[in-house]
């Protein structure tokens, strides 16, 4: 394989030589002709411009027809719904303007296309038509930005009211811990420089700190529905992002500091299995599953619904595989999770045997 790449690497070059050579050849030409567009040329060139956007039409509306069913299904947070509304209106009003000044600006470059003995007409200013196109945008862009910052306001008013569940999420390379603050619901101190694998403290608790002794650390994350839970994040090493798509939620994960972020889950994951759209991403996606599986001869168990935590920053090599599965439940089962969890304290006196 390096021997082929080799080889095609120095075949391009020597192409990318020899193209040189003939420019360089051109270049020293002298004459007098020159290339100069027609009127068929001209004309050619407009039905062109109409063969195209007839073109990026279809191809939207076949987008849409084809792969919207594959869009992210019902929001599973309480602020899901305004941030989806949100976002469809922006595309609504994205959609329309598109499909406008592209209709004019191909209906144009066809109408007043170049013709012999015509003479194109130039207006060096229109103040009545500069202000129109331009108040407009403004403001609309303005109405959405206002919108868009008190919808985001509001999501990110992460307070204590209503009882808040606290949990870490701790980032690296590649993978994911969650931390949560055990029977008094409260994180003990971290700090990355505090981490010993070999006595099992990975995530560089502070086993000075009281609090953090009934601290418990997973890597599968627990919701209880219908409870507020308030998100802290760190990272251990580079730039993360913890993005929960099904609940509309997305917050950087920085070295050297703490961000925040703050949802309430509405549906469980057997609730949200139920959904009809979900319900039909699972069938459309285990009949993939079985085709391919027949072809290539493995065996693929029947896939099934699951929310997720992502990375959604480029963070290194294995970033495509950084993952943690997401379980919401009712605040009786969570509870019962949460009881056949190990304590940090615990953890550390295993550690010490």
């Amino acid at each position: 394989m390096t021997t082929f790449l080799i080889l095609a690497v120095l075949v391009l070059v020597a192409i990318a030589i020899w193209q040189m050579t003939k420019i360089f050849e051109l270049s020293q030409l002298k004459t007098d002709k020159t290339e100069v567009a027609t009127d068929k040329d001209n004309k050619y060139n407009g039905y062109m411009l109409f063969a195209f956007l007839i073109f990026i039409y279809a191809i939207t509306i076949f987008s849409f027809a084809k792969y919207g069913k594959f869009l992210l299904p019902e929001a599973a947070s309480a602020h899901g719904a305004e941030v989806d509304y949100l976002m469809l209106v922006s595309m609504i009003i994205i959609f329309i303007v598109q499909t406008l000044t592209q209709a004019l600006l191909y209906y144009f470059g066809y109408k007043y296309r170049g013709e012999k003995g015509k003479k194109a007409l130039f207006y060096a200013d229109n103040d009545r038509l500069e202000f129109i196109w331009t108040i407009i945008p403004v403001i609309v862009l303005a109405g959405l930005i206002l919108w868009g910052l008190y919808t985001w306001t509001n999501i990110m008013d992460v307070n204590d009211d209503d009882d808040p569940l606290i949990v870490e999420l701790y980032a690296q390379q590649f993978n994911w811990k969650a931390r949560y603050g055990g029977s008094d619901n409260v994180l003990g101190g971290a700090n990355v420089r505090m981490i010993d694998i070999d006595r099992a403290n990975v995530m560089g608790l502070d086993e000075a700190d009281s609090y953090a002794s009934d601290d418990v650390i997973v890597n599968e994350l627990h919701l209880p529905v219908g409870r507020k839970v308030n998100f802290k994040m760190r990272s251990q090493d580079v730039l993360h992002s913890a993005y929960m798509p099904h609940f509309r939620a997305q917050m950087n994960c920085v070295p050297g500091m703490t961000t925040e972020f703050s949802f309430t889950p509405i549906y469980t994951t057997e609730e949200m299995r139920q959904k009809p759209d979900v319900v039909d991403k699972v069938k459309r996606t285990n009949i993939i599953r079985a085709e391919k599986s027949a072809s290539g001869g493995e065996i693929l168990d029947p896939w099934e619904f699951d929310y997720i935590l992502l990375c959604n920053k480029i963070c290194g090599t294995s970033h495509y595989n950084m993952q943690m599965k997401i379980i919401v439940e009712t605040e009786e089962e969570y509870n019962e999770w949460m009881k056949g969890q190990q304590t940090f304290q615990e953890t550390m006196a295993m550690s010490a045997e």
